[in-house]
């Protein structure tokens, strides 16, 4: 035998995967009578969506799952000119490194879904949780990433991998309880912009239009599978209140998703959003929208109210500035205009 050949998995497989894809090759090799050395290699990616490029060139770890010597020399050398700083490449069996990929995502889903169950304690109790979250990120066990309070996850990674997750476990006869808790609390999660609105102007919103500000799942990107943007802006249409959105980048797939519709306005600047708006909603965390101009903000909509699913601003600064300003688990009580 003269030629080797290496099959790459490298998407988010169910774990075992590897194993049949392995079983078909040599089956199908049978069939046709040909004698071919081969191995299946799993080697998922860790790429962040909007970053790929960048994560591909540094990666911070490389996961090979083989029992095969030769082919871990190949894919060393292969990686080689991307991991010359320092050795990150991590050898472990097939099922163990398909089984990585799942557990990497559902880990981050899971830090998310909690800060989100901390954070609606955290209204409940009057507490603020950005406070409570510099609080335990400090602990190094714990540290800051993915540990910021929102409107729940989205895109096409980790809703799909905690589900999917799930799905196998039970395949194998295992309930995984936190799993499915942790996507419970994602879709209640993007209830909550809504909620806070219907308990503002109440549940009839009929004559109200709200602007929006971010469409996508996250910035960086204008994927909006999964997005929150999306469960919000049905939910105000049943209510009867209309929408005028903006994010820099989703425009085109909003338009796609959505078409052309009396009660959603697509605009082509944040500014632009606030004309008619008798309150402003923001969905996503584009840097565009940290910093304001409060002044016009405040002169533009009907009320000067804020429903801010990403806290980007400061609840004292927000009052000071007479505005009614609802964010997540920052104790809204705080925030109400005397």
């Amino acid at each position: 035998m003269d030629e080797y050949k290496v099959v790459i998995t490298k998407s988010t497989v169910p774990v075992g995967t590897s194993d049949k894809v392995r079983a078909a090759v040599g089956e199908t090799l049978q069939k046709r009578g040909a004698e071919l050395e081969y191995d299946v290699v799993s080697n998922p990616e860790f790429l962040k969506e909007g970053a790929a490029i960048e994560d591909f060139m540094r990666p911070d770890r490389v996961v090979v799952g083989t029992d095969n010597p030769r082919v871990t020399e190949l894919l060393r050398a292969l990686y080689d000119p991307f991991t010359r700083s320092r050795e990150k490449l991590i050898i472990m069996d097939l099922r163990s490194a398909e089984l990585t990929k799942y557990a990497a995502n559902a880990m981050l889903a899971t830090k998310i879904s909690f800060m989100n169950e901390l954070a609606n304690l955290a209204e409940r109790f009057g507490a603020d949780i950005e406070k409570v979250r510099v609080g335990i990120g400090s602990d190094p066990r714990i540290g800051y990433h993915f540990i910021y309070p929102g409107v729940g996850y989205g895109g096409s990674c980790f809703p799909k991998d905690v589900q999917a997750l799930a799905r196998s476990a039970r395949t194998a006869g295992y309930e995984a309880k936190l799993l499915d808790s942790v996507e419970t609390v994602n879709k209640a999660q993007k209830q909550v912009l809504f909620d806070k609105v219907s308990r503002h102007f109440g549940a009839d919103l009929k004559g109200k239009t709200f602007a929006i500000w971010g469409l996508a799942f996250k910035p960086g990107t204008d994927d909006m599978r999964e997005a929150p943007s999306r469960v919000l802006l049905e939910q105000l249409w049943k209510a009867g209140a209309k929408a005028r959105a903006f994010d820099p980048a989703a425009m085109k797939e909003t338009r796609r998703i959505f078409g052309d519709r009396a009660d959603l306005v697509l605009c082509n600047r944040a500014r632009e959003t606030l004309e008619g708006a008798d309150a402003l909603v923001i969905v996503t965390e584009w840097k565009e929208f940290r910093s304001p101009d409060f002044d016009y903000l405040k002169k533009q909509l009907k009320s000067p109210v804020i429903f801010d699913g990403r806290n980007l601003y400061d609840p004292a600064m927000m009052k000071k500035q007479g505005f009614k300003y609802y964010a997540i688990g920052r104790g809204e009580s705080a925030t109400t205009v005397s």
